[in-house]
């Protein structure tokens, strides 16, 4: 693992399409051990190599613990009584039964979908927006005008909302619909649509004229300024998630009693 050094330093598409056929397989399986450990795995690199806060690290674990919970119990209400019919009934409320082979199948889902997550994180925490563009232009040959223009619609999210604190702070200094309850707060926030509407206009306006300006989609191709390479060591980050997963399964295949 220390080997790993740091992964925010590896190629982005490594760490976002890389994962990808580990997720197919973890979606194929149906036992609760092969995806455990496939999280487990992946919080560990993550922990390891990710560079993440401790606290992160925390709200990471403790989500996943809450996820599994919740979803066990809530597909294990969900499941089919028919399909666990023979199973052992654990507690009954009401006239509804709880069956282990219901909680059995809501825990498999969970801890599936705690897997997909651990493995969507490894990249998403790891890396930039800007950096998945830069390594999607330059490796995968994606047309500049696509990846920098959807980039440029993504960057309107934190501009919206760096906008509205600041007519929220217009609309307190001027005492625009003041009061308490639900009518006031209705009208208080109708009243952001307007200049939201207008700034994120006039912000599009002034995005669009500077890459006009920079001769944006005047060529095929454009240079970069920052170039994001791929070598060795991501080719060996490649297969160890691969490799990963594999000792995954011959563990689970091997602990899995017959």
């Amino acid at each position: 693992m220390n080997g790993l050094g740091d992964l925010r330093t590896y190629n982005p598409l490594v760490k976002v399409l890389g994962p990808v056929p580990v997720m197919v397989y973890v979606v194929t399986t149906r036992d609760v051990l092969t995806p455990a450990l496939v999280a487990l795995g992946a919080f560990a690199v993550l922990a390891v190599a990710g560079r993440q806060s401790p606290r992160v690290l925390a709200a990471i674990a403790g989500g996943a613990a809450a996820l599994t919970v919740v979803m066990t119990f809530s597909f294990g209400l969900l499941t089919d009584p028919a399909l666990v019919a023979d199973t052992t009934v654990l507690a009954t409320v009401g006239g509804f039964e709880v069956r282990s082979g219901a909680l059995a199948t809501g825990l498999a889902t969970a801890v599936r979908t705690v897997a997909l997550m651990m493995l969507v994180l490894l990249g998403g925490l790891t890396t930039s927006g800007a950096d998945v563009v830069r390594a999607m232009t330059q490796q995968l040959h994606l047309p500049y005008r696509v990846g920098y223009a959807a980039l440029a619609a993504l960057r309107f999210v934190p501009r919206f909302g760096h906008e509205l604190e600041v007519i929220r702070g217009a609309h307190r200094v001027r005492g625009v619909a003041p009061g308490r309850g639900p009518v006031v707060a209705v009208r208080r926030q109708a009243g952001y649509v307007v200049p939201l509407l207008a700034g994120g206009i006039r912000h599009a306006e002034r995005v669009s004229l500077a890459m006009d300006a920079r001769g944006f989609g005047a060529h095929p191709t454009r240079t970069e300024r920052t170039v994001v390479p791929f070598g060795a060591r991501d080719v060996v980050l490649l297969l160890s998630f691969w490799a990963g997963a594999a000792a995954c399964a011959v563990l689970a295949a091997t602990l899995t009693p017959a």
